[in-house]
């Protein structure tokens, strides 16, 4: 499947501001803090690839004054959500960042579940088998085993990607209640619309094979040398939906292997971990 006229785009990648939030849906809203949202707009600017920003460069990318972001990020230095670079006084991630996405990790014992099913998968495709989560319009990694054959960009906890460029995503798609995926499919058209006019018939075919046969396939979609199988699980207990996806490099596969072996294979994994965990 070709993708030569689609962006390449990972969680590498900054995006705008637009992606998170409309401010002027939030306009008459006056339970929604809009000072507390600009605030956490600045750590969104920083990405795997541009880790080191200055005052002017946050001014750019989220379109308010630098005064404003001086305040910002003074503040934000000192409850240690950023760190100052003494070698170029740019400003970086503070570990408290990390430390609030522990509480989060920590209370997903699928992790510890899962771990020895997705390291079994991703050996035996020569591959990785990732477990993920929505957050707004991305999916993001909770956790990656992988195997050691070679694989350019290895996926790792923490990585987000967008739900219309994923298998993952759309497997998650697939999964949502009929009224959580019409709002999250408006929200794609809305503020993502390149990515909508892109992938608007594989999301609609995602839907259809993940509901025909447990799974949906990514051929490049994200990157052109990895091809992608996702399977999402039933609702855990919360309602919440996790899914499951593997990553191959392309030329490791052969013609059918993806549908006909793995995708399966996948589907099989998931339902033994729903199962050990009790869910059915």
């Amino acid at each position: 499947m070709a993708t030569h006229d689609i962006p390449q785009n990972g969680s590498e990648d900054w995006h705008s501001p637009e992606r998170h939030y409309l401010a002027e849906e939030f306009a008459d809203d006056r339970q929604f803090a809009m000072t507390l949202a600009r605030g956490l707009e600045i750590l969104h600017c920083f990405t795997a690839r541009d880790t080191q920003l200055g005052n002017a460069e946050l001014s750019v990318r989220t379109g308010m004054p630098k005064a404003t972001i001086s305040r910002f990020t003074y503040t934000l230095v000192r409850m240690g959500y950023l760190r100052i670079n003494r070698l170029n006084n740019k400003y970086q991630l503070g570990a408290a960042v990390l430390s609030l996405g522990y509480p989060l990790l920590a209370s997903l014992n699928i992790r510890q579940i899962a771990r020895p099913f997705m390291k079994e998968l991703a050996d035996h495709i020569r591959g990785s088998v990732s477990l993920g989560m929505r957050d707004r319009l991305n999916v993001v990694y909770l956790e990656s085993s992988r195997s050691s054959a070679p694989m350019s960009h290895p996926p790792d906890v923490g990585l987000s990607y967008p739900v219309a460029r994923t298998a993952m995503g759309r497997a998650f798609l697939a999964a949502a209640s009929r009224e959580e995926r019409t709002a999250l499919l408006n929200q794609i058209k809305v503020r993502t619309p390149e990515d909508w006019t892109a992938f608007q018939g594989r999301i609609e075919e995602s839907i259809q094979d993940v509901h025909a046969r447990g799974f949906c396939l990514s051929y490049g979609d994200l990157r052109r040398e990895i091809h992608a199988v996702a399977v999402p699980m039933r609702p855990m207990a919360d309602g919440e939906i996790l899914v499951f996806n593997c990553g191959v490099s392309a030329f490791l596969l052969n013609e059918g292997q993806l549908k006909n072996d793995i995708g399966p294979r996948l589907v099989s994994m998931v339902r033994s971990i729903e199962g050990m965990m009790g869910i059915f």
